[in-house]
């Protein structure tokens, strides 16, 4: 079992082991957030006067704000250490928390997706690199446990609060708000877990810098990590709405229950099979995807609910084994000054699968109806699945029939 560690020792009150726990719980904390305004955009819609496509775009500007932020902050930790760079993303996201609160307007609920983009894109190549400075072993699984988990929590959360309490488009947000302020200060805590290098401004050029070691297998997994993350994305912007549709019910609850359930399912299938190979674990996750979300589209057809979660759930198993294979495979073949690099460019394919088609189905939608961008949204995730488990399986195949032609003959 590979042991905790820490390169960087200083005088701190919090154990490696307590660092680790911060982190993760950082990483579900700005996860929950990103995912807290789903079950509010039909409160939103109704208060503010805008249409099923602006829904997505307001999903889709966050993450776009995410990938620029990885792109410009995705390596600032690899030089002027995590600690720093997680203290400023924190204080940034507990003023956004009150940007949200008090957002009179589309216009202000735009700036604050926006700046809750940069806050989170800033600080996940970080937590992502110190969780791995911390336990290398269990660093990769706690970055997709945690974003996961996140997620669900907060999809699930902020509905139950819109459902039974008063002023839900404040409570959630002052949740969120303490939150951040109480682990900025754990952070403050902590031991710096990386070593200054120069370069820091340079760094901050929009680049994306993969290490030649790393980019074969990089490819490899993306096409899992799009699978994946592009369903997210539908489930993010449009899973309240079809939802709905299936249900007759325009539940807070059960909307927020859908994005749940898929988060949930892959963070329990995440903590479940993380000792099984990565590579195995990505493509046994896109057959998973593939069939979750055709038992997802016969339902909608249906109009059957209990086929629906059911299918979301198994869904949700092929979420969390291709995100979190395809993690394990890049992740552990960095160096620890390339890793936050790494992880950022990992979450920037997540994040473009995740957005852009999200905002894809918002134009579809205005087209059509919910069924039908689901049945497309659906039809691309099981194409895009399914090229990665030929993929993934063709080069398995070619690896294997590589090795005994790397071995001395025997006589």
């Amino acid at each position: 079992m590979t042991s905790l560690s820490i390169p960087i020792r200083r005088s701190s009150t919090l154990s490696p082991t307590v660092a680790f726990g911060l982190l993760t719980s950082i990483l579900v904390t700005l996860l929950a957030s990103s995912s807290a305004p789903t079950p509010l955009y039909a409160t939103y819609q109704a208060r503010f006067g805008f249409s099923a496509i602006t829904i997505t775009v307001v999903f889709g500007v966050y993450a776009v704000a995410v990938l620029l932020s990885l792109l410009v902050f995705g390596a600032l930790s690899d030089h002027v250490g995590r600690r720093p760079v997680l203290l400023a993303a924190l204080v940034m996201q507990a003023g956004v928390m009150l940007v949200f609160a008090f957002a009179g307007g589309l216009d202000v609920l735009l700036l604050a997706r926006v700046l809750q983009g940069l806050a989170t894109g800033a600080a996940i190549g970080a937590i992502g690199a110190g969780l791995v400075d911390l336990h290398p072993g269990r660093g990769p699984v706690a970055n997709a446990a945690g974003a996961m988990t996140g997620t669900a929590t907060g999809a699930l959360g902020s509905a139950l609060l819109v459902q039974l309490l008063p002023s839900p488009t404040r409570i959630v947000y002052f949740v969120l708000l303490a939150a951040f302020l109480i682990q900025a200060a754990g952070v403050a805590m902590i031991a710096e877990t990386s070593a200054r290098k120069p370069g820091a401004p340079a760094s901050l050029r929009p680049t994306i810098a993969v290490p030649a070691r790393v980019r074969g297998t990089l490819a490899i997994a993306a096409p899992s990590l799009v699978a994946v993350w592009a369903l997210a994305g539908f489930y993010g912007s449009l899973g309240p709405s079809l939802t709905a549709l299936i249900s007759g019910s325009d539940s807070a609850i059960l909307g927020g229950a859908s994005l749940f359930v898929l988060a949930g399912s892959g963070a329990l299938t995440v903590l479940a099979f993380h000792r099984v190979d990565a590579r195995t674990f990505s493509i046994a996750g896109s057959a998973l995807v593939m069939t979750g979300v055709a038992i997802v589209l016969i339902a909608a057809s249906s109009r059957s609910i209990v086929a629906f979660f059911i299918g979301t759930a198994v869904a949700g198993a092929g979420f969390g084994g291709g995100f979190q294979g395809g993690l394990r495979t890049i992740v552990p073949l960095a160096e620890p000054s390339e890793r936050a690099g790494v992880i950022s460019v990992a979450y920037i394919i997540c994040y473009l699968a995740m957005g852009l088609p999200a905002i894809l189905a918002g134009f579809l939608v205005v087209h059509g109806t919910v069924l039908h961008t689901a049945q497309e949204f659906g039809g691309a995730v099981i194409v895009l699945a399914a090229l990665t488990v030929g993929g993934m399986t063709l080069s398995a195949v070619r690896t294997r029939a590589r090795r005994p032609a790397a071995c001395p003959a025997t006589r």
